[in-house]
């Protein structure tokens, strides 16, 4: 029997080299609009301005569902304007964040809440047919043809 000191068996390896810590791999300053994540944020920046303006440009037949789609667009044009910042700044190297991680964090939830909002505004846009009112004689519509088509505008 060999003695505890005398094994054959290395001792096992250190496992800190292995796993370094996370860092930032994004780039900060002006070279974020170089990669594929700042243009995307300047993207959502440009639609969702574009969708608060003709959301906001027709009349609101329904409230509840173009108020949740300008909810959306405001407070996604708003974070969007905040996370470019962050790195145009150089805020996002003194901030302890795997900022890969939240950038996908970001950009996942931002998809899911405009497909909910245009899911809705697609829904408002097909019933332009009906009228406004159902007991009354007249035929006003929900939506114009003008606004029928700003309508189809911020959907698309």
């Amino acid at each position: 029997m060999l003695p505890r000191a005398a094994s054959s068996m290395p001792p096992p390896p250190n496992p800190a080299p292995y796993f370094p810590p996370s860092r930032v791999t994004l780039p900060s300053g002006l070279e974020i609009l170089r990669t594929f994540s700042g243009a995307v944020v300047v993207l959502e920046i440009i639609f969702g301005t574009v969708v608060w303006i003709l959301v906001a440009s027709t009349r609101i037949p329904l409230p509840v569902l173009q108020g949740w789609v300008m909810f959306v667009a405001v407070t996604a044009w708003f974070l969007s304007i905040v996370f470019l910042s962050v790195f145009l700044f150089g805020y996002a190297n003194k901030i302890a964040v795997n900022w890969n991680q939240a950038d996908f964090i970001f950009h996942g939830a931002t998809f899911v809440f405009y497909f909910g909002a245009f899911l809705l505004q697609a829904a408002t846009t097909s019933l332009h047919h009906f009228p406004r009112k159902f007991n009354s004689t007249g035929q006003e519509r929900i939506l114009t043809g003008h606004e029928y088509n700003i309508s189809i505008a911020a959907s698309v």
